[in-house]
């Protein structure tokens, strides 16, 4: 059992106090899954998680067929760093994490102050996706994020190159790159460090950081303890709703509609209780990301806040006006 004064203070803690389990239910096996709640008459569940998470939520309402256990309310809430999570625009850590970049990004360009011409390859973290490469990117002031989302080859890096070595030759001293880990499996952090590196020879010289686990510490920012605070109320509301409705003769809670298995998640700046069963149709699975992100309206704006003489839609600055 948790009461309040278990969980008193931990709205300012980073982390899981709850701890962590990556594995599935269909990988541990769903019948040991469901013998659990049927031994403790677990009457509602509540999921926290990134998209192993999600992954979870499907498994347990497609095995509700086989196993009356898990014919109960289920609510899943996205929490992780890489906001990748089909049904909602932002995950719990998520800006806490893109906090983090940013100032591990001011700090790493204020070491070269006063130095010569420098430009610096940063890789953060998200798997495929490129979600904190590009909102980083953004807050940073880069010149270039590359990402999975959007492919790039050989042209582009040659065209980014260019565009830094035109810049170097004015009065700016310091350029910025981020990559996401999994942006593409041939053109790695290395590769493009070196790239830089030899052909920004007698210009500028390049330097290469790679994040790592920092961008999952630090204290949750304001943000994040809001919607932590709002999706855990509206969850827990959810879930005793749901549970009063489908109490059966028995004292027992059973129901086996879609509608009792669903993500929380904030689209439009509202909070939306969508079926699992209609995000599995728009979740691309072998990369662990949803098909539509809307946070790619704003790599144009990346690209023109650099200077970069690249073509851009206005329609994507104006997030879904007409063209011009």
């Amino acid at each position: 059992d948790i009461h309040w004064d278990d969980v008193k203070g931990w709205v300012s803690q980073g982390g899981s106090n709850l701890g962590t389990r990556r594995p599935t239910p269909k990988e541990l096996g769903i019948e040991h899954i469901a013998s659990r709640l049927g031994e403790y008459k677990i009457s509602g569940l509540l999921v926290i998680g990134g998209f192993e998470a999600f992954e979870c939520m499907i498994d347990l309402v497609e095995g509700r067929d086989k196993f009356k256990e898990l014919c109960i309310p289920m609510v899943c809430v996205p929490s992780t760093i890489s906001n990748n999570v089909p049904g909602t625009e932002f995950s719990l850590g998520a800006d806490t994490a893109l906090n983090e970049i940013t100032l591990a990004i001011d700090k790493i360009k204020q070491s070269a102050t006063g130095t010569k011409r420098r430009v610096f390859v940063v890789e953060t973290m998200g798997g495929h996706c490129g979600y904190l490469a590009t909102l980083g990117a953004v807050a940073g002031g880069a010149d270039a994020a590359y990402i999975h989302e959007e492919s790039f080859g050989i042209d582009d890096l040659r065209e980014d190159v260019t565009h830094l070595r035109a810049k170097m030759a004015s009065n700016v001293q310091r350029g910025l790159i981020l990559r996401a880990e999994f942006a593409n499996k041939n053109y790695t952090t290395e590769f493009i460090h070196r790239l830089y590196t030899e052909e920004g020879q007698g210009i500028f010289d390049c330097r290469q950081t790679v994040l790592g686990y920092i961008q999952q510490g630090g204290e949750p920012s304001p943000f994040d303890r809001i919607m932590g605070t709002k999706l855990g109320c509206l969850a827990a509301d959810w879930l005793d709703n749901q549970m009063n409705e489908y109490l059966t003769g028995e004292s027992k809670v059973y129901t086996d509609n879609d509608d009792t298995c669903v993500l929380l998640g904030i689209i439009k700046r509202t909070h939306e209780f969508t079926r699992v069963v209609d995000l599995k149709r728009t979740t691309d699975f072998k990369h662990r990301v949803p098909r539509d992100n809307w946070w790619m309206n704003l790599r144009p704006l990346m690209r023109i806040m650099a200077k970069h003489e690249s073509l851009y839609e206005s329609e994507s600055i104006m997030l879904g006006a007409d063209p011009v």
